[in-house]
């Protein structure tokens, strides 16, 4: 009975069932592994059989591809086929379609495409019976194109005075090859999890340029190169041990804790009709929290994958030392020490926030946020979970500020006084975060509407009220600074 159930729900290769088996984790996830393990292993050799100064960048472009391919079929099966019908059809719309209008083309099919993806996806899957399925690739692919298609009209079409320093550098002056974009759409780095990245930075990689881009840079007011003259290629391996030991860690967490305390049992009815406000609190806290290492160990594996291929150098830290987080998705430690809703929002899923900001909340004129808000919510899917998480994150994101700008003043006065604010606030931030992010998991609206009625609705009470009362006033001067000053450290990380 087991077998015939999972294997009803796997669209995929169904070659590891016995692994599964063995495991107890579901087949879909297995699968998914199993693909960026040998990706892992791939990039490996990626880097040093197929690197620039041995093959041209047409073989490179061919192999990532064809492996990227392989690994949508196995994990995906039939469905892999909506990933390249999405990418073929708005390749012709790139070639075809005046510049002028290029981008908003591709979005409204590329977002279209995904969104009737997602619907099926509702009834299909019966609200997410898989963990992983087809429509993840398809969201990836989605910021791709649509990033492409941005690029060519800003390189094509738009006068070099109207684009921001980050549209110049990153503005496309050619459509590309067919080659070229199947292979930064599906190659087998970031089909499965992503993250997205710039088109020019991918090229950049293939041809073997990405290194000096970033690395050997004239020093600000020097005519002086940086020192990196002399180091052909930086080695990844340090840098790919210590994000799969970040793996390792949240692998172990995942079957000793995330297991043990499911979300689903927030809202069980016998849970629901004994345990007392308190013990909801705290079990809700806890299996949120738990939730998130899943996350950590596909975005990180994702980032290694990268990394060990040679993709992914941002510069030269602080020490002199080369950052590998050009494409980073996660800061895990910036996100569990957070004592601010905002910093956390800017710490989870990185370059999908880039990726919203470049194509849309820097590109239209009015209505930014709302607009912005609108795009996330469609690129996430059609579950109503979702948009109860979104629509509870922004008086939850006003409150903070409020309380923030009220309060916060009066507790800098002393370390320790600090440190005691420090941790009310991170207690209070990350109630509210997993309060706000309980219906994501959850996803229908019958089973969300009963965790909130279960916590009385507590957050959703507290941040009207703080709206509502505090007033909106200008801080004062010395606050000002110290405002200031945290803000730009969350940013400049």
């Amino acid at each position: 009975m087991g077998e015939r159930s999972d294997r009803f729900t796997t669209t995929g290769c169904t070659w590891l069932w016995p692994l599964s088996d063995l495991t107890g984790v579901p087949l879909d996830q297995v699968n998914f592994i199993i693909c960026q393990a040998v990706g892992l292993a791939a990039a490996f050799w990626f880097r040093r059989s197929l690197s620039p100064q041995r093959v041209s960048p047409a073989l490179r472009h061919a192999v990532a591809t064809l492996l990227g391919v392989s690994f949508v079929i196995f994990c995906f099966g039939w469905y892999a086929s909506h990933t390249f019908i999405l990418t073929l059809s708005c390749y012709i719309i790139l070639c075809k379609a005046s510049v002028h209008n290029v981008h908003w083309y591709t979005m409204l099919v590329a977002v279209g495409y995904l969104t009737a993806c997602q619907i099926s996806r509702v009834f299909i899957f019966s609200y997410g019976i898989l963990s992983t399925d087809f429509s993840g690739p398809l969201m990836m692919i989605t910021q791709k194109i649509t990033t492409i298609a941005f690029q060519v009209h800003d390189g094509m079409c738009r006068k070099q005075e109207e684009l921001t320093p980050e549209q110049r550098r990153l503005k496309v002056v050619t459509r590309p090859s067919l080659l070229e974009y199947l292979s930064y759409n599906l190659n087998f780095m970031s089909i499965l999890v992503g993250p997205c990245s710039n088109y020019k930075d991918y090229i950049e990689f293939i041809e073997g340029r990405h290194v000096q881009s970033k690395l050997k840079r004239l020093q600000e007011g020097s005519p002086e190169q940086n020192g990196w003259d002399a180091l052909s290629e930086p080695s990844p391996v340090q840098a790919v041990c210590r994000k799969l030991l970040v793996c390792v860690g949240c692998m172990f967490w995942f079957f000793a804790i995330t297991k043990s305390f499911p979300v689903t049992y927030t809202v069980d009815p016998e849970f629901l009709r004994q345990a007392s406000f308190l013990r909801k609190l705290v079990y809700s806290l806890i299996s949120l929290q738990a939730a998130r290492p899943k996350f950590y160990f596909a975005w990180t594996l994702a980032d290694a994958i990268h990394n060990a291929a040679g993709y992914g150098i941002s510069g030269v830290d602080e020490k002199g030392q080369v950052s590998w987080d050009l494409i980073s998705n996660i800061r895990i430690w910036k996100i569990e020490a957070t004592t601010s809703y905002k910093a956390f929002i800017d710490n989870w899923n990185i370059q999908t926030g880039v990726w919203l900001k470049n194509v849309c909340y820097d590109r239209v004129p009015y209505y930014r946020t709302p607009l912005t808000f609108v795009l996330s919510a469609l690129w996430h899917g059609v579950y109503p979970g979702y948009y109860f998480t979104f629509l509870t994150g922004i008086p939850v994101t006003l409150a903070a500020r409020a309380m923030r700008r009220n309060f916060r003043q009066y507790f800098l006065g002393s370390p320790t006084v600090k440190f005691a604010y420090d941790m009310v606030t991170w207690l209070a931030t990350h109630l509210a975060i997993c309060y706000s992010v309980a219906p994501f998991t959850l996803l229908a609206m019958e089973p969300t509407l009963e965790y909130y009625r279960s916590m009385y609705f507590y957050v959703h009470i507290i941040s009207i009220l703080a709206i509502i009362v505090l007033p909106s006033r200008p801080r004062s001067t010395k606050p000002e600074k110290h405002a200031q000053h945290s803000n730009n450290n969350v940013k400049g990380d």
